[in-house]
């Protein structure tokens, strides 16, 4: 998949068939979306197009809302649409300027002119250009224009997409995991940076990874305690024993461009347990993000790492000191190797 991080990056296709949305989760509502889009493109020898925004167009136009959270980075939505074949991704800065283009302006000098749009697979509620005036009447207005056609997406794919998208972000909001995994279609994932913290689960015989999340945007689900999968990088590490596989494999930065292209590299895969939490047993005062990544001993501090959420096991809750909270470690860790074994069989 080619991605550009502008729309003036891209070089206008003969045959581009396009779909244009936020795709926030890439949950199975979207895929039928996508599936649908790329099966649009292959019957007339074209190219699969996603036009997306960074910023959210929320962010932009309403700066003062602090309470939007995406399920997604913009690292994780372009590989993930990447796993799903998608030819080009387009993430394009959404700015006042580009929101104030009236309905026609945005189809010819953005769909036809940049993009070479010959098709589109867009739903009934879709709206844009100036005070979002545009939509599918215009599409369909335009459409012998400038010949185009026009796939639309029936009205109930599109409630199962708001649907899916509140729930996924209600689930997370109480640490069901399965339930937002199920209706994504993959796990959960947080991607960042290992940083130093205080040593404590290292005293307590469950030394812990610290991830830092730059984006104050992505959505962290509820404290507690979770089994997880843990993607290293393969230079990262050098434990022979693990399993290399290939999944998508997300970047550190949403500002660091170049990872984004730089995604097959392999992965070494582990299993653990995270923590999310503010530690009440040694009254911390902020939320942490922490790792037991077991059978693994390798420095891994200023690595990314990406964490796939797959199963809620507690919640956080303040024992009377770290002798109670070592134990409870220990019941946590069989727990999570118990889950880990039952879907082995």
């Amino acid at each position: 998949m080619q991605i550009y991080h502008h729309i003036k990056d891209f070089e206008r296709l003969e045959n581009a068939v396009v779909t244009i949305g936020t795709f926030d989760g890439v949950h199975l509502g979207h895929q039928k979306i996508i599936t649908k889009l790329i099966e649009k493109a292959h019957q007339i020898k074209g190219e699969s197009v996603i036009l997306t925004f960074f910023p959210h167009p929320r962010m932009i136009l309403h700066p003062e809302d602090h309470e939007l959270k995406m399920i997604n980075t913009i690292a994780e939505k372009a590989l993930l649409l990447e796993q799903l074949g998608v030819d080009h991704l387009i993430i394009t800065p959404f700015t006042r300027d580009f929101s104030n283009q009236n309905a026609e302006q945005y189809i010819k000098e953005i769909l036809i002119n940049q993009i070479g749009m010959k098709g589109i697979v867009i739903g009934y509620d879709h709206r844009f250009g100036k005070d979002r005036s545009g939509g599918l009447k215009e599409l369909q207005q335009f459409s012998p224009v400038y010949g185009y056609q026009i796939n639309e997406i029936p009205e109930q794919d599109i409630a199962d997409v708001a649907i899916s998208s509140t729930r996924i972000r209600k689930a997370l909001s109480i640490g069901d995991v399965d339930v937002a995994n199920e209706l994504m279609g993959h796990p959960f994932s947080l991607s960042g940076k290992v940083i130093r913290g205080d040593q404590i689960g290292r005293t307590l015989g469950y030394p812990t990874a610290n991830l830092f999340i730059e984006e104050s945007y992505k959505i962290i689900p509820s404290d507690g305690i979770y089994a997880v999968e843990i993607h290293i990088p393969e230079k990262s590490n050098k434990n022979k024993n693990q399993v290399i596989d290939n999944p998508f494999q997300l970047s550190p930065s949403d500002n660091q461009k170049s990872n984004l292209k730089n995604h097959q590299n392999h992965n070494c895969k582990f299993r653990g347990m995270a923590y999310i939490g503010h530690r009440p047993t040694i009254n911390g005062m902020s939320q942490n993000i922490e790792v037991n990544i077991f059978d693994f001993n390798e420095d891994i501090y200023h690595e990314s790492i990406r964490l796939d959420f797959l199963h809620f096991i507690r919640h956080d809750i303040k024992f009377e000191g770290l002798a109670k909270l070592t134990e409870q470690l220990a019941k946590d860790k069989i727990s999570t190797l118990n889950y880990f074994e039952n879907q082995t069989h």
